[in-house]
């Protein structure tokens, strides 16, 4: 995995003055941990907006700040409603010994042949797993190969999955990641009778009004 690292500053603004940062293109931002006090600071607004956008929960930021690197994940993006720019940055300081839980997005590849042969239907049912292991060993992101589902009503479940043996997935063996089904008729309704109303005096031509 890549390592990333963003520059940040100590911040003392807080409350509604922290627009002004916004307006100033700095993002706000706290870095919280077991074990450490938890510290405010402002991330260049374009940086972190580039590098924060394709980044996974998953994913190890170090975020240097007064001289000192702290190794973290993003825990939350707080993003403006209507433009979706980000508006405040929660960073987990984490501990590179001590093994952690978290989520890992799931990345469904390849092509199912239920899917092109007989029109199925590729049901989502989990987007990610919850996975225990050292900071260093977390996948950016779990692969999941749907090349296999070759017929209507087949699964993929938790157990199917393999991942590093410094991985632990927490999730149910049994829970099911993605089912092929089959695709839906389309209903007809029966049509009535039609009886044509008996025309007692014809309207006027558009071209008499």
């Amino acid at each position: 995995m890549e390592e990333i690292v963003l520059k940040a500053e100590p911040r003392k603004v807080i409350g509604k003055q922290v627009k002004a940062l916004r307006r100033a293109g700095r993002l706000p931002g706290i870095i919280y941990g077991r074990g450490i006090q938890p510290i405010l600071i402002t991330l260049d607004m374009r940086e972190a907006g580039r590098i924060l956008s394709s980044i996974t929960s998953s994913h190890l930021v170090v975020v240097e700040v007064g001289g000192k690197q702290h190794t973290t994940l993003v825990r939350e993006k707080q993003r403006q409603p209507v433009t979706g720019g980000l508006l405040h940055i929660d960073f987990q300081a984490v501990s590179l010994t001590e093994k952690l839980r978290t989520s890992v997005i799931l990345e469904l590849v390849g092509e199912s042949p239920a899917v092109i042969n007989f029109n199925g239907i590729l049901v989502s049912n989990l987007e990610k797993l919850e996975v225990e292991a050292l900071p260093r060993d977390l996948p950016d992101r779990i692969q999941v190969d749907i090349s296999g589902l070759t017929e209507i009503g087949q699964v993929i479940h938790v157990s199917d999955i393999t991942v590093p043996a410094a991985v632990e997935i927490l999730d149910h063996p049994e829970e099911i990641i993605v089912v092929v089904t089959a695709p839906e008729a389309e209903e007809v309704e029966p049509q009535a009778d039609v009886i044509e109303p008996e025309v007692i005096e014809r309207g006027k031509k558009e071209d008499e009004f």
